[in-house]
């Protein structure tokens, strides 16, 4: 099992920037792909970035496609997510999700589906105002 928190988050005018944090403690990051997802007030949660086992493949929706990035440094169990360019609408509560993928054929895998996580944080709020 891993424990997965989230840090980072605050508040920010539109066209600045934020770098999510979440630190993984507990089985072995390396085997866990990994995803940010944002739930905005009176919304479903969504699907935000996902970043493969080894971080050579990443996934994003097109609303946040060239402004968002994420990676991963599997030596110090930290997944990030690095906004850029922030809206207003970009405002919500992120959530950072691992998925266990242990087999070596799931090396590459990316996750974009919220049921196939299992781990999820706590979350940490981003505002952005016009």
């Amino acid at each position: 099992q891993v424990q997965v928190v989230e840090s980072g988050g605050g508040l920010v005018q539109a066209g600045g920037s934020l770098r999510l944090s979440c630190a993984a403690s507990g089985r072995t990051f390396s085997l866990y792909a990994m995803g940010w997802f944002r739930q905005a007030p009176g919304k479903e949660r969504e699907f935000v970035a996902a970043i493969s086992r080894s971080g050579r493949n990443t996934y994003y929706p097109d609303s946040v496609k060239g402004r968002f990035t994420i990676s991963r440094d599997n030596a110090k169990n930290t997944a990030f997510l690095q906004m850029n360019s922030l809206k207003p609408e970009d405002t919500s509560v992120y959530y950072c999700a691992a998925r266990f993928s242990p087999l070596q054929d799931m090396e590459e895998l990316v996750v974009t589906a919220e049921h196939e996580y299992r781990y999820w944080g706590q979350g940490t709020q981003v505002t952005v105002s016009s």
